[in-house]
């Protein structure tokens, strides 16, 4: 989606964020990823990997859902093992991802998760802000994963956000990191969007992690063209084919044509964003000719 100087600037990456939107089943996850590649024109379909037992304790796994109607399951642990995929369908999946020329990427919420992820070598792993303190993953993600690491900031504090760029610097892994500016909540309203922390993000880690993303739960897409221009290089939307479907992520998430619209605004945002490479461009010439103003002497 890159585009030669002069000719707007480079595009942003989308990411279709599927999550669990797929309600557990493999052949609607597989629908998503034709429509988020062929309809949409998505650059990346992202999935997520939990390892239930080990990220809930025992009091979380068997309490009920708390909201009954979204729930898939009697407790809430098995609400999320219904919503979860085994690493050999993550397999199939990024395998059907190939065959549409879409990449595909999961969040790990855990060590045994990100264990797992890593085995299949795709292009990027994403770190959600519930678990982006977990050193002990992250340490191990820097020693035994090649790839990049798109780590989420949301209910975050600036201290932390130091802290954990700090923390892929000093292993040597900083320019494999983008980091995504990001407010934690299903919708959020747009007066907590605070999109500017973009510009804050790009001026205090400015060559010391790779690029700075935008993830986005609002609604709509005006936000994105704006995130777009302040800079993030990555924007990542939550993708459902339904927002009435049973889930908590559905509501703040595009439909189909919403995620097309995204992808084609910011393409037209892209062509837009340059500066004046001569005087007057050619399309203008014939209106200067015929309406410019001539004082007569």
């Amino acid at each position: 989606m890159g585009r030669t100087a002069g000719e707007g600037r480079n595009m942003p990456k989308v990411i279709a964020e599927i999550g669990c939107n797929h309600r557990g089943d493999m052949e609607t996850a597989k629908e998503m990823i034709r429509m988020a590649a062929v309809f949409c024109k998505a650059n990346v379909v992202k999935f997520q990997k939990r390892n239930n037992r080990e990220l809930l304790t025992p009091e979380q796994y068997n309490a009920p859902h708390p909201n009954s109607e979204n729930s898939y399951g009697r407790t809430y642990g098995e609400h999320r093992e219904h919503l979860e995929f085994s690493v050999e369908q993550h397999r199939e999946l990024k395998a059907y991802c190939g065959e549409f020329n879409i990449e595909y990427v999961s969040s790990v919420w855990d060590m045994t998760s990100a264990m797992e992820i890593a085995s299949l070598s795709p292009c990027m792993i994403k770190i959600p802000s519930a678990v982006n303190n977990n050193f002990t993953m992250l340490k191990w993600l820097c020693e035994n994963y090649e790839g990049e690491m798109h780590v989420s900031t949301g209910m975050t504090s600036r201290a932390e956000i130091d802290g954990i760029v700090d923390f892929f610097a000093d292993r040597g892994r900083g320019g494999d990191v983008v980091l995504y500016s990001c407010t934690s909540g299903y919708p959020v309203p747009f007066e907590d969007v605070c999109l500017l922390e973009i510009s804050r993000l790009k001026e205090r880690y400015r060559g010391v992690v790779k690029a700075i993303g935008f993830s986005g739960h609002h609604l709509g897409i005006a936000v994105d063209i704006a995130a777009f221009t302040l800079g993030a290089e990555w924007i990542e939307r939550h993708f459902t084919l339904d927002r009435t479907w049973k889930g908590t992520d559905h509501a703040a998430s595009l439909e189909p044509d919403g995620l097309r619209r995204l992808v084609r605004d910011l393409g037209a945002a892209g062509k837009a964003l340059s500066y004046k490479q001569k005087d007057f461009l050619d399309i203008e010439l014939r209106q200067r000719e015929k309406l410019k103003y001539r004082e007569c002497r």
